[in-house]
């Protein structure tokens, strides 16, 4: 299965030159931990960052910054990791862990934002595999036993 049948398509974005203030907004509007950091044309939004509740609880309120005064762009993730619509569930997954994220942008061919995949939903697209496997298993079972009379 590839990313893009998997991602979710309602992302939540921010564009680079807000303040945290509205960015935290926004995460509070949506109910979301995270946001999507992206620049805009005619043609789709690009993403460039993503900004999370714990950036802004680490860079802004532990430091005790005026959250008014700090743009998005100062506490973004600065190296993005994205996927492609096209790329498989298992290569991304090693992506995933190999950077350390639980959020991934999802991109097509253009580059521009598609979706967006977590953790969560990748833990709920193996909990269907292994639910599907163990119902085979009772179902060969069942048919034996049936067989044996």
């Amino acid at each position: 299965m590839n990313i893009g049948e998997l991602c979710n398509r309602e992302t939540n974005i921010v564009l680079k030159d807000e303040n945290i203030v509205e960015a935290a907004r926004l995460m509070r509007r949506f109910h979301v931990g995270d946001l999507i950091v992206v620049t805009k044309s005619e043609d789709g939004n690009t993403p460039i960052g993503i900004v999370t509740d714990r950036d802004i609880v680490m860079e802004v309120v532990a430091n005790n910054a005026d959250p008014q005064t700090v743009k998005v762009v100062e506490i973004m993730s600065q190296e993005l990791v994205t996927g492609s619509e096209e790329e498989g569930i298992y290569e991304i997954i090693e992506r995933m862990r190999m950077h350390g994220i639980r959020r991934l942008p999802v991109v097509d061919k253009e580059g521009y934002l598609s979706g967006i995949l977590s953790v969560d939903d990748i833990l709920e697209f193996l909990g269907e595999e292994v639910d599907a496997l163990i119902g085979l298993f009772y179902k060969e079972r069942r048919s034996e036993t049936d067989k044996m009379g």
